[in-house]
């Protein structure tokens, strides 16, 4: 049992990338599957899809990586440089709107949980909505 399944996806896609995998597998519920949608839609990952029957789903991640010369020594770059978990469950981080900073500079992207859904830090500066910091990516 996972105490903080918001950890377990990030360090999957986080050690998944880092070992060059083209998908990982991650067991699914609302939170994760809203958290790869966002992540989709900023780039950050490739396509994802539910797989499974009954109880046991599992969310099947595809990395997204940027492709270099061959001059380097190094062929694919993950699209994601880091990922940090920032309000854990011993520890909650709650902003209000006014409180939401840019991640790196705009380089990033921050996902916070709102009333109206989870949003990205400049969607949340757009709507004038505050709520709790899950993680940061870039």
């Amino acid at each position: 049992m996972v105490n903080d399944p918001i950890s377990d996806m990030l360090t999957r896609i986080r050690n998944g990338s880092k070992a060059r995998k083209d998908a990982v597998s991650i067991p699914l519920s609302k939170i994760k599957f809203e958290i790869a949608r966002i992540f989709k839609k900023e780039n950050y990952i490739g396509d994802f899809t539910k797989r499974g029957k009954g109880v046991i789903k599992y969310l099947d991640v595809s990395l997204k990586y940027e492709q270099t010369d061959a001059a380097t020594s190094q062929s694919r770059i993950p699209a994601i440089s880091e990922v940090r978990r920032v309000s854990r469950p011993g520890q909650r981080i709650y902003v209000s709107f006014r409180e939401v900073k840019p991640v790196k500079n705009g380089h990033g992207i921050a996902v916070i949980s709102t009333p109206r859904g989870l949003l990205t830090d400049a969607e949340a500066r757009k709507e004038k909505v505050g709520g709790e910091i899950l993680l940061e990516i870039w």
